[in-house]
Protein backbone atom coordinates (compact mmCIF):
# COMPACT_ATOMS: atom_id res chain seq x y z
CA UNK A 1 0.00 0.00 0.00
CA UNK A 2 1.52 3.52 -1.13
CA UNK A 3 1.52 6.07 1.58
CA UNK A 4 0.90 9.87 0.68
CA UNK A 5 2.53 12.48 2.30
CA UNK A 6 1.75 16.22 1.99
CA UNK A 7 4.96 18.24 1.49
CA UNK A 8 5.02 21.48 3.17
CA UNK A 9 4.69 24.21 0.82
CA UNK A 10 7.09 26.30 0.27
CA UNK A 11 7.52 29.95 2.13
CA UNK A 12 9.10 31.39 -1.32
CA UNK A 13 7.37 29.63 -4.22
CA UNK A 14 9.14 29.34 -7.00
CA UNK A 15 12.34 28.99 -5.56
CA UNK A 16 13.81 26.45 -8.63
CA UNK A 17 13.08 29.67 -11.29
CA UNK A 18 14.68 32.00 -9.02
CA UNK A 19 18.18 29.71 -8.14
CA UNK A 20 18.30 29.54 -12.25
CA UNK A 21 17.32 32.75 -13.05
CA UNK A 22 19.89 33.38 -10.52
CA UNK A 23 22.99 31.20 -11.73
CA UNK A 24 22.30 32.34 -15.24
CA UNK A 25 23.16 35.97 -14.14
CA UNK A 26 25.73 34.72 -12.41
CA UNK A 27 27.33 32.93 -14.72
CA UNK A 28 26.93 35.67 -17.43
CA UNK A 29 27.61 38.84 -15.29
CA UNK A 30 30.37 37.78 -12.87
CA UNK A 31 31.62 33.85 -14.14
CA UNK A 32 32.32 34.24 -17.64
CA UNK A 33 34.29 37.66 -17.52
CA UNK A 34 36.41 36.23 -14.74
CA UNK A 35 37.13 33.08 -16.81
CA UNK A 36 38.16 35.18 -19.82
CA UNK A 37 40.38 36.94 -17.70
CA UNK A 38 42.09 33.54 -15.76
CA UNK A 39 42.16 32.06 -19.55
CA UNK A 40 44.83 35.12 -20.49
CA UNK A 41 46.35 34.68 -17.69
CA UNK A 42 46.83 31.27 -18.23
CA UNK A 43 48.72 32.01 -21.36
CA UNK A 44 51.67 32.93 -19.34
CA UNK A 45 54.34 30.89 -18.04
CA UNK A 46 55.29 31.30 -14.59
CA UNK A 47 58.51 33.12 -15.67
CA UNK A 48 56.53 35.33 -17.94
CA UNK A 49 54.30 36.11 -14.80
CA UNK A 50 57.22 37.19 -13.16
CA UNK A 51 58.68 38.95 -15.38
CA UNK A 52 55.71 41.21 -15.87
CA UNK A 53 54.84 41.75 -12.07
CA UNK A 54 58.72 42.63 -11.19
CA UNK A 55 59.10 44.75 -13.80
CA UNK A 56 59.84 48.40 -12.65
CA UNK A 57 57.07 49.97 -14.04
CA UNK A 58 54.46 47.49 -12.60
CA UNK A 59 55.86 47.78 -8.94
CA UNK A 60 56.04 51.22 -8.73
CA UNK A 61 52.18 51.29 -10.31
CA UNK A 62 50.97 49.00 -7.93
CA UNK A 63 52.85 50.89 -4.94
CA UNK A 64 51.53 53.83 -5.97
CA UNK A 65 47.88 52.15 -5.85
CA UNK A 66 48.62 50.14 -2.76
CA UNK A 67 49.67 53.10 -1.11
CA UNK A 68 47.37 55.53 -1.67
CA UNK A 69 44.54 52.97 -1.10
CA UNK A 70 45.98 52.48 2.17
CA UNK A 71 45.95 55.99 2.99
CA UNK A 72 42.61 56.60 1.64
CA UNK A 73 40.80 53.76 3.86
CA UNK A 74 42.55 55.01 6.99
CA UNK A 75 40.82 58.00 6.43
CA UNK A 76 37.12 56.32 5.94
CA UNK A 77 37.60 54.30 8.45
CA UNK A 78 37.92 57.40 10.79
CA UNK A 79 35.79 59.96 9.03
CA UNK A 80 33.71 57.39 7.92
CA UNK A 81 32.59 56.27 11.67
CA UNK A 82 32.13 60.08 12.36
CA UNK A 83 29.98 60.50 9.39
CA UNK A 84 27.57 57.40 10.39
CA UNK A 85 27.22 58.49 14.12
CA UNK A 86 26.19 61.84 13.45
CA UNK A 87 23.60 60.61 10.70
CA UNK A 88 22.36 57.91 13.17
CA UNK A 89 22.46 60.11 16.41
CA UNK A 90 21.93 63.59 15.96
CA UNK A 91 18.65 65.31 14.42
CA UNK A 92 19.96 68.62 12.75
CA UNK A 93 19.17 70.49 10.21
CA UNK A 94 20.32 69.38 6.60
CA UNK A 95 20.78 65.97 7.73
CA UNK A 96 18.95 63.71 5.06
CA UNK A 97 20.55 66.28 2.40
CA UNK A 98 23.66 65.05 4.12
CA UNK A 99 23.01 61.20 4.10
CA UNK A 100 21.60 61.84 0.38
CA UNK A 101 25.07 63.01 -0.26
CA UNK A 102 26.66 60.32 0.97
CA UNK A 103 25.43 58.14 -1.88
CA UNK A 104 27.08 60.50 -4.65
CA UNK A 105 29.74 59.14 -5.29
CA UNK A 106 27.76 55.68 -6.16
CA UNK A 107 25.60 57.35 -8.86
CA UNK A 108 28.07 60.45 -10.16
CA UNK A 109 30.24 58.54 -13.22
CA UNK A 110 34.19 58.33 -12.26
CA UNK A 111 35.08 61.03 -14.85
CA UNK A 112 33.11 63.51 -13.50
CA UNK A 113 34.11 63.23 -10.21
CA UNK A 114 37.75 63.07 -11.51
CA UNK A 115 37.41 66.46 -13.87
CA UNK A 116 35.55 68.07 -10.62
CA UNK A 117 38.28 67.55 -8.44
CA UNK A 118 40.65 68.38 -10.89
CA UNK A 119 38.53 71.75 -11.24
CA UNK A 120 38.85 72.32 -7.40
CA UNK A 121 42.76 71.28 -6.17
CA UNK A 122 43.94 72.40 -9.51
CA UNK A 123 46.34 75.50 -8.83
CA UNK A 124 43.85 77.55 -11.27
CA UNK A 125 41.03 76.14 -8.93
CA UNK A 126 39.44 77.28 -5.77
CA UNK A 127 40.79 75.10 -2.96
CA UNK A 128 44.21 74.61 -5.48
CA UNK A 129 44.89 78.29 -5.91
CA UNK A 130 44.56 78.62 -1.76
CA UNK A 131 47.07 76.23 -1.20
CA UNK A 132 49.45 76.80 -4.15
CA UNK A 133 49.84 80.34 -2.19
CA UNK A 134 50.99 77.69 0.83
CA UNK A 135 53.41 76.15 -1.48
CA UNK A 136 51.14 72.99 -1.74
CA UNK A 137 50.28 71.08 -4.74
CA UNK A 138 47.63 68.30 -4.53
CA UNK A 139 46.11 67.93 -8.32
CA UNK A 140 48.68 65.70 -10.19
CA UNK A 141 50.13 64.37 -7.72
CA UNK A 142 49.92 60.91 -5.31
CA UNK A 143 48.38 63.01 -3.19
CA UNK A 144 45.53 63.47 -5.88
CA UNK A 145 44.96 60.41 -5.94
CA UNK A 146 44.50 59.86 -2.23
CA UNK A 147 41.48 62.26 -2.37
CA UNK A 148 40.45 60.79 -6.07
CA UNK A 149 39.92 57.39 -3.70
CA UNK A 150 38.75 58.75 -0.50
CA UNK A 151 35.93 60.61 -2.79
CA UNK A 152 35.35 56.87 -4.48
CA UNK A 153 34.91 54.51 -1.55
CA UNK A 154 33.78 57.00 1.08
CA UNK A 155 30.35 55.45 0.93
CA UNK A 156 31.15 51.76 1.27
CA UNK A 157 32.83 52.84 4.99
CA UNK A 158 29.77 54.71 5.76
CA UNK A 159 26.71 52.36 4.51
CA UNK A 160 28.64 49.44 6.18
CA UNK A 161 29.04 51.30 9.40
CA UNK A 162 25.47 53.37 9.53
CA UNK A 163 23.30 50.41 10.55
CA UNK A 164 25.64 48.94 12.99
CA UNK A 165 25.39 52.00 14.57
CA UNK A 166 21.33 52.10 14.60
CA UNK A 167 21.43 49.15 16.24
CA UNK A 168 23.24 50.22 18.94
CA UNK A 169 21.33 50.34 22.42
CA UNK A 170 21.58 53.70 24.13
CA UNK A 171 20.49 52.36 27.52
CA UNK A 172 24.01 50.32 27.49
CA UNK A 173 25.92 53.22 27.29
CA UNK A 174 23.15 54.94 30.12
CA UNK A 175 24.36 52.27 32.24
CA UNK A 176 28.07 51.97 31.52
CA UNK A 177 28.01 55.66 32.64
CA UNK A 178 25.86 54.85 35.59
CA UNK A 179 28.64 51.91 36.90
CA UNK A 180 31.22 54.78 36.70
CA UNK A 181 32.75 53.48 33.37
CA UNK A 182 34.85 56.86 32.11
CA UNK A 183 34.67 58.06 28.35
CA UNK A 184 37.33 55.82 27.12
CA UNK A 185 35.85 52.75 28.92
CA UNK A 186 32.07 53.57 27.35
CA UNK A 187 33.90 54.06 23.95
CA UNK A 188 36.02 51.01 23.78
CA UNK A 189 33.39 48.24 25.22
CA UNK A 190 30.26 49.65 24.67
CA UNK A 191 30.89 51.38 21.22
CA UNK A 192 33.28 50.72 19.27
CA UNK A 193 33.35 46.30 20.40
CA UNK A 194 29.71 45.61 18.59
CA UNK A 195 30.59 47.99 15.99
CA UNK A 196 34.20 46.08 15.18
CA UNK A 197 32.85 43.55 12.62
CA UNK A 198 30.95 47.10 10.28
CA UNK A 199 34.01 48.78 10.65
CA UNK A 200 36.50 45.97 9.17
CA UNK A 201 33.67 45.02 6.17
CA UNK A 202 33.45 49.28 5.40
CA UNK A 203 37.28 48.90 5.61
CA UNK A 204 38.18 46.10 3.07
CA UNK A 205 35.05 46.93 0.91
CA UNK A 206 36.81 50.76 0.78
CA UNK A 207 40.02 49.61 0.56
CA UNK A 208 38.99 47.48 -2.48
CA UNK A 209 36.93 49.24 -4.29
CA UNK A 210 40.19 51.78 -3.74
CA UNK A 211 42.80 49.51 -5.73
CA UNK A 212 40.13 49.10 -8.69
CA UNK A 213 39.60 53.08 -8.75
CA UNK A 214 40.07 54.44 -12.45
CA UNK A 215 38.08 57.28 -14.04
CA UNK A 216 38.72 59.71 -10.94
CA UNK A 217 41.88 58.86 -10.81
CA UNK A 218 43.27 59.16 -13.77
CA UNK A 219 42.29 63.13 -14.35
CA UNK A 220 43.61 64.18 -11.21
CA UNK A 221 46.65 61.79 -11.18
CA UNK A 222 49.06 63.12 -14.21
CA UNK A 223 49.79 59.78 -15.34
CA UNK A 224 53.53 60.01 -15.44
CA UNK A 225 55.31 56.84 -15.31
CA UNK A 226 57.42 55.50 -12.60
CA UNK A 227 55.38 58.60 -9.93
CA UNK A 228 51.62 58.93 -10.59
CA UNK A 229 50.67 55.97 -13.05
CA UNK A 230 48.17 53.72 -10.83
CA UNK A 231 47.93 50.00 -11.66
CA UNK A 232 44.49 50.06 -13.55
CA UNK A 233 45.27 52.85 -15.76
CA UNK A 234 48.82 50.36 -16.54
CA UNK A 235 45.98 47.67 -17.55
CA UNK A 236 44.76 49.79 -20.39
CA UNK A 237 47.90 50.83 -21.20
CA UNK A 238 49.19 47.10 -21.92
CA UNK A 239 45.46 46.23 -23.84
CA UNK A 240 46.58 49.59 -25.99
CA UNK A 241 49.55 47.81 -27.03
CA UNK A 242 47.57 44.42 -27.46
CA UNK A 243 49.93 42.77 -24.84
CA UNK A 244 46.83 41.22 -23.34
CA UNK A 245 48.39 38.65 -21.35
CA UNK A 246 50.54 41.20 -19.13
CA UNK A 247 47.37 43.17 -18.64
CA UNK A 248 45.55 40.03 -17.62
CA UNK A 249 48.58 39.45 -15.39
CA UNK A 250 48.67 42.72 -13.58
CA UNK A 251 44.36 42.19 -13.45
CA UNK A 252 44.80 39.08 -11.77
CA UNK A 253 46.48 40.36 -9.14
CA UNK A 254 44.81 43.02 -8.33
CA UNK A 255 41.87 40.62 -8.46
CA UNK A 256 43.56 37.76 -6.39
CA UNK A 257 44.08 40.71 -4.09
CA UNK A 258 40.82 41.69 -3.92
CA UNK A 259 38.86 38.11 -3.23
CA UNK A 260 41.93 37.25 -0.66
CA UNK A 261 40.97 40.52 1.42
CA UNK A 262 37.27 39.92 0.74
CA UNK A 263 37.49 35.73 1.94
CA UNK A 264 39.79 36.84 5.02
CA UNK A 265 37.62 39.70 6.06
CA UNK A 266 34.80 37.58 6.43
CA UNK A 267 36.26 34.54 8.22
CA UNK A 268 37.43 37.29 10.72
CA UNK A 269 34.29 38.81 11.07
CA UNK A 270 32.55 35.95 11.81
CA UNK A 271 34.86 34.78 14.53
CA UNK A 272 34.80 38.53 15.83
CA UNK A 273 30.58 38.29 15.44
CA UNK A 274 30.90 34.58 17.70
CA UNK A 275 33.89 36.36 20.18
CA UNK A 276 30.88 38.90 21.12
CA UNK A 277 28.08 36.47 21.27
CA UNK A 278 29.93 34.60 23.98
CA UNK A 279 31.22 38.17 25.64
CA UNK A 280 27.90 39.23 25.69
Amino acid sequence: MVSLTRTAPRVLPGFSLSLGVTVLFVTLIILLPLSGLMWQLAQLSPGDYLKVMTSRRVLVALKVTLSAAALATLVNAVFGLLLAWALVRYRFAGRGLLDALVDIPFALPTAVAGIALVALYDKSGWIGGMLADLDIKIAYTWWGIVIAMVFTSVPFAVRAIQPAIEELDPDEEAAALTLGANGVQRFTRVILRPLLPSILTGVVLSFVRSLGEFGAVIFIAGNLPFKTEIASLLILIRLDEFDYPAAAAIAGTLLGLSLLLLIVVNLVQARLYRYLRTEG
